[in-house]
């Protein structure tokens, strides 16, 4: 059997941060920044895992019982779900995992292991059942939040294996690929730790409740059809701690609309589409409270710097940033966020399928 090579880029979220679990669509896009996966087949019958960005060995059975694993055990919960679906393993492989995608730091490493390991499992499987890039993300995501019941959506795991820049409806699991662009980009690293599940839980639970009191008192409702009036028509019937959270499900999901609008032709206004992207980071930093003191300092510098606009990626509480520049500004703003703190910063490129 000839070796098996897996390549899984990292992913950016521009617009629509928060709203993929209240069914609301996004803005995503897929960069060149990678996991890459090699596999040599072995006469043993389990898999042989070096994991060498973080230093790690595991060996993983061909057969596992599902009622045996642990939280967040991606790896073995992904086996389970493509066993579940009839795949069957009759071969072990060594396999080496390595990538340059920053570790808990926003860019989704940890679902671009899944859907590589997941690619992997597809092509070593005994069972020839075949896999479209809708289903490889759908996998992915009952592996990481089906399986355990985690707070997150979908937007990592479609973003990543469909590739390229995506408008996705997570209400309808639908993608729309965009024929409009973001000018150069820049990734910044905080060097903060993110705290993904609180954050997402928390933020999640709020806009949740928040929609859930508007429902109450009108049956009709539906956040996929609110407007911008909504926000305030039924401000008085949520609760004053969750309406932060109201305001940013209202606005968030015109923002992203906004944003469909205008990366829908070839030719985007990139002006507007920092300005969306600054407006979508002030609700994330007032409303939604992702982003420590730190990182909205070095965003401010990398504006003064000459970004058209800059937001931090993931879930926050830490982690990585993104900038929108051109050629004049893109130095200055790499040197901006490196002198305001920042770890590391450097260009990267939306990558296509």
């Amino acid at each position: 059997m000839p070796p098996i090579s897996i390549k899984v880029p990292a992913r950016i979220c521009f617009y629509g941060d928060h709203q993929d679990y209240l069914g609301l669509p996004v803005i995503a896009g897929s960069i060149d920044q990678y996991i890459n996966l090699r596999a040599e087949p072995i006469s043993a019958s389990e898999f042989r895992l070096d994991l060498k960005d973080i230093d790690a060995h595991r060996t993983i059975p061909l057969t596992i019982d599902a009622h045996d694993i642990s939280q967040s055990d991606y790896l073995l919960a992904a086996l389970a779900v493509l066993i579940q679906k009839g795949f069957r393993f009759a071969r072990g492989y060594r396999l080496n995992i390595s990538g340059d995608i920053p570790v808990n730091a926003g860019l989704s490493s940890s679902s671009a292991l899944t859907i590589a390991w997941i690619r992997f499992l597809v092509e070593a499987q005994s069972s020839e059942i075949t896999a479209t890039d809708i289903e490889i993300g759908q996998w992915a995501y009952e592996t990481e939040v089906t399986f355990f019941k985690s707070p997150g959506g979908l937007m990592d795991q479609y973003t990543i294996a469909q590739q390229g820049l995506l408008y996705i409806d997570t209400q309808m699991g639908k993608t729309e690929p965009l024929t409009g662009h973001l000018g150069k980009l820049v990734v910044a690293e905080s060097g903060i730790a993110k705290e993904t599940l609180d954050v997402l839980k928390n933020a999640r639970l709020f806009q949740e409740n928040a929609a859930a009191e508007v429902k109450a008192a009108h049956p009709d409702f539906e956040m996929q059809k609110s407007t911008l009036a909504d926000y305030r028509r039924y401000l008085d019937l949520v609760s004053q701690e969750y309406r932060d959270h109201w305001y940013a499900a209202i606005h968030n999901y015109e923002n992203t609309k906004q944003a469909r609008r205008l990366l829908s032709s070839p030719e985007s206004n990139l002006k507007e589409l920092g300005q969306l992207m600054n407006e979508h980071q002030v609700i994330l930093e007032e409303c939604i409270q992702n982003t420590p003191p730190e990182m909205a300092k070095m965003m401010n510098a990398a504006r003064n710097a000459g970004a058209l606009g800059a937001k931090t990626i993931g879930s926050g509480g830490g982690g990585c940033m993104v900038a929108m520049v051109n050629d004049d500004s893109k130095s200055t703003v790499i040197d901006a966020f490196l002198e305001n703190g920042a770890k590391a910063a450097y260009e990267v490129e939306l990558v296509y399928p």
